[in-house]
């Protein structure tokens, strides 16, 4: 299977993988420099992204600007490769984070959770580029139409399938009952509306396959479907230079097809999970909200999304979001490995 380059304007990823962004601090400057300087796309989560940040308790706000822009510089003093950052469009501050990721230079800013409506002023006069992530054709053209208002198209579109993890674009009931339709037919469709705007504007806007990518095969069904590159996430995890702690990473490990759930997030929409005693408890006292989305009342929530990221990032029983059919990621590997299995 011979597969090109990804161009994204004026960047050029010399292998089609891009690492999705996993948050809070899954995938941070260390995975995405190792990625990025095997020739893929690295992808830092700017989700609370300043955890660890001594202030984070108290100023999130200001933690999580600090450590946006630490970040960056230790990725690119790790690697020359292409960074990009994962921002959730629908969480608390998101156009100051936007800000600050693209003061700091950022080369690709990935967005979903939401319609990432914002990005095309958030990045005016700078060369950062731009991907919403979709999981219809339809989302897709209400992005795009909207950028157009502001004289800019996307500079690439992920597109995201049901077998993704985290939070989903999907009806839940789609989910539990399989309905969805499939990451390829949603990249096949994406693909037919970007080709009429490419030949209206003479650009070139590739598409990014994600959700539940683990085999060569599946790149090569994705690639025939029209995809150009190939995003991957629960794959890096197991990893040695995975930002999370080892007991998160073993979750993925001992985690089997049938202890990965959807769930309802806090936040109201659907997303998938290993199932973990955090989750089994049901609902949970909130000590401490972290202001991180709007619209959150600590009252009427089951638990704390924050809470129980951090947790699971730090090795205690917590949230661990994840892609489906972990039943072969089964030990630590390297990011070196798992690129070339994928690709060969």
């Amino acid at each position: 299977m011979k597969l090109n380059e990804l161009r994204i304007g004026n960047l050029t990823a010399k292998i089609p993988i891009v690492q999705g962004g996993m948050g809070i601090g899954v995938s941070l400057s260390g995975l995405a420099a190792a990625v990025a300087n095997e020739g893929g796309i690295g992808t830092i989560s700017g989700v609370q992204i300043g955890f660890r940040e001594p202030d984070f308790l108290t100023d999130p706000v200001s933690a999580n600007l600090r450590a946006i822009g630490s970040e960056i510089k230790k990725a690119r003093e790790k690697s020359k490769g292409i960074i990009a950052m994962n921002f959730m469009a629908a969480m608390n501050n998101y156009e100051l984070y936007v800000k600050k990721a693209v003061e700091e230079k950022i080369d690709l800013i990935v967005s979903g959770a939401g319609l990432p409506i914002a990005l095309p002023k958030l990045v005016k006069g700078s060369n950062t580029k731009i991907a919403p992530i979709v999981s219809s054709a339809k989302a897709a053209r209400i992005i795009i139409k909207s950028y157009l208002k502001s004289e800019r198209l996307p500079d690439a579109v992920v597109v995201e399938g049901p077998l993704a993890g985290g939070h989903l674009g999907f009806k839940m009931n789609e989910l539990l009952e399989d309905k969805c339709m499939k990451l390829k037919d949603i990249v096949k469709e994406v693909k037919l509306l970007l080709s009429s705007y490419e030949k209206e504007y003479n650009v070139r806007i590739p598409v990014i396959a994600a959700g539940g990518i683990r085999t060569k095969d599946d790149i090569s069904e994705l690639k025939e479907a029209g995809a150009d590159g190939f995003q991957a996430a629960s794959l890096f995890v197991p990893t040695v230079e995975c930002d999370a702690h080892y007991n998160f990473k073993s979750a993925y490990i001992n985690a089997t097809d049938e202890s990965v759930k959807i769930i309802k997030s806090p936040v109201g929409m659907p997303a998938r999970a290993v199932q973990t005693n955090f989750l089994a408890a049901g609902k949970l006292s909130i000590k401490k909200c972290y202001k991180c989305m709007p619209g959150c009342n600590p009252k009427e929530i089951p638990y704390c999304i924050s809470e129980g990221l951090l947790n699971a990032v730090e090795g205690r029983d917590g949230l661990v979001f994840s892609g489906a059919n972990l039943n072969n990621i089964n030990k630590i590997t390297t990011v070196k490995e798992v690129i070339n299995k994928l690709i060969g």
